[in-house]
């Protein structure tokens, strides 16, 4: 009888909390609704934990809920439990959170009542969300990205650090569910900082410097280029006209591979100064940087020299081509390998944005593995 009445008071003290949040809601604020996911995963936490609700707790109050509210969505068993590991993650937001201060659910499940049925609590918690013991966290952007995004965040990684990435990558990018996941999937944050580049040296705008460090990845995998198709060739004997060529042709896909916000311009776009002409291989712009991006392919491994070309590409679009109301433009060196040590040191000296990545290719796969797949031509039917 117990345990019904305290199921009781969670459906009536949850109602509360999901109504004025959905009146604030309204308002077209999404911090809102994370308060309200936070305040609620909290009230969940306190009391579902040690077994101070029992089992099956969860879903008899999702229950509950929607039948006295019919037509209530977001409020099924898995999500709340989404809103439970959603307030533990990120406890340490909450300055009075007895998972950061070590307190059992039991001793203060009257706490979260009282804080949750407080007329104030969902249109101003977030500022009582407590981020002085969080260096450097990031309120606006926490509080702009969607929940379910929140949640895949914290699903499918391990650290503060890796958080802070992806939320970024939401708000910078305006990220779909999938695009997020797909982005954790392969890894960005593991290439995420570094690519050799010169950006936050060369770079005016520290936002638009950060932006370029993030735009770009240390390595591209080219899985449309297939050095098989084309000709039989060992790798070593194809340069870079052919991995252009390659990249011309597949284009669209290079784009996806690349990044967001990028539109092609052309490639062996002609430069002329002074009667000597330049061919930079491929040249883009990306609306995010509002600025051009040149991007120089070289088969093997870098060479000092390569950055010496790249900044004179640099300097005749900035002079010869660039709009007024256009950044600087960015250069990439993209190169079978490179010594990331080596090329930081050597990149500082230069005054105009550069980074050097390096990319592989189908062939470049374990043998094992490549073997294992399908024919090229029997893949090309299955899609």
């Amino acid at each position: 009888m117990e345990r019904k009445e305290n199921y009781a008071i969670a459906v009536k003290t949850i109602k509360t909390a999901i109504l004025q949040g959905q009146y604030a809601a309204a308002k077209g604020t999404n911090r809102i609704q994370l308060a309200t996911y936070f305040a609620i995963g909290k009230y969940i936490s306190l009391n579902s934990r040690h077994g101070f609700w029992g089992k099956g707790a969860i879903e008899t109050i999702s229950e509950q809920l929607r039948r006295e509210l019919p037509g209530l969505r977001g409020y099924s068993p898995s999500n709340m439990k989404n809103m439970r590991l959603f307030y533990e993650k990120w406890s340490v937001l909450d300055s009075k959170s007895p998972i950061a201060i070590g307190e059992s659910s039991e001793q203060n499940s009257t706490i979260a009542i009282g804080e949750l049925q407080s007329e104030d609590y969902q249109i101003d918690i977030y500022r009582s969300l407590s981020v002085d013991n969080v260096v450097d966290f990031p309120i606006e952007v926490f509080f702009s990205v969607p929940f379910t995004h929140h949640i895949r965040i914290l699903e499918k990684t391990q650290t503060q650090e890796e958080r802070y990435y992806y939320m970024h990558r939401c708000v910078m990018e305006n990220l779909s569910v999938d695009g997020l996941v797909k982005i954790i999937k392969q890894d960005d944050f593991l290439h995420k900082s570094i690519l050799p580049n010169n950006f936050v040296n060369t770079i005016s705008d520290l936002a638009t410097a950060r932006k370029a460090v993030m735009m770009f990845k240390d390595e591209y995998f080219l899985d449309f280029i297939n050095t098989e198709e084309i000709g039989e060739r060992e790798f070593a004997d194809i340069d870079e006209k052919v991995v252009e060529k390659e990249i011309i042709h597949n284009v669209k896909n290079f784009i996806m591979t690349f990044g967001r916000d990028f539109a092609f311009i052309g490639n062996q776009y002609h430069l002329e100064v002074y009667g000597h002409d330049h061919f930079p291989d491929l040249l883009f712009f990306n609306r995010e940087l509002n600025a051009m991006v040149v991007v120089d392919l070289k088969k093997g491994e870098f060479k000092p020299s390569y950055l010496g070309q790249l900044a004179a590409y640099l300097r005749i679009l900035d002079d010869k081509v660039r709009k007024p109301h256009e950044n600087q433009t960015i250069g990439l060196i993209l190169c079978k390998s490179a010594d990331k040590e080596y090329v930081e040191y050597i990149i500082q000296d230069y005054n105009k944005p550069m980074g050097v990545a390096t990319y592989t290719t189908e062939n470049d796969m374990p043998e094992k593995l490549r073997n294992a797949l399908p024919p090229v031509e029997e893949l090309k039917k299955l899609l």
